[in-house]
């Protein structure tokens, strides 16, 4: 996979968690996820759109504002792309950093995502 294909999958996800708009969300899902996609990280582990969707809103409602953005490149190989992203105010340093892996599936769409918090508020 080159560069620029785990870059326009890391843009492609950071978008869906950036759609505060739950219309814009759901295609943004139905575009880019499997059906059965599956996310784990230390707070949640959900699957299946209806799930992702629940959980992308309740992130807005809890960080007002904040918007999710790259922090560093974005690389990776075969179906998987691994990239760090920082959530917080958007003309300010993040507030939380996290790492993701994302897998994708035969279509190129996120199947699984194995997600880590690397800086958390106190």
């Amino acid at each position: 996979m080159h560069n620029t294909d785990a870059t326009a999958v890391a843009t492609a996800y950071l978008a869906t968690w950036n759609a505060t708009d739950p219309t814009e969300r759901q295609a943004l899902l139905r575009r880019h996820w499997s059906p059965e996609a599956t996310y784990t990280d230390p707070l949640a582990e959900v699957a299946g759109h209806d799930d992702l969707d629940e959980l992308v809103a309740g992130v807005h409602e809890r960080f007002p504002g904040f918007v999710f953005r790259s922090v560093g490149e974005a690389d990776g190989h075969h179906r998987q792309v691994r990239f760090q992203w920082g959530l917080g105010p958007e003309d300010a340093e993040p507030v939380v950093v996290g790492s993701d892996v994302v897998v994708l599936d035969e279509d190129g769409r996120v199947a699984d995502v194995r997600g880590f918090l690397d800086q958390v508020p106190a």
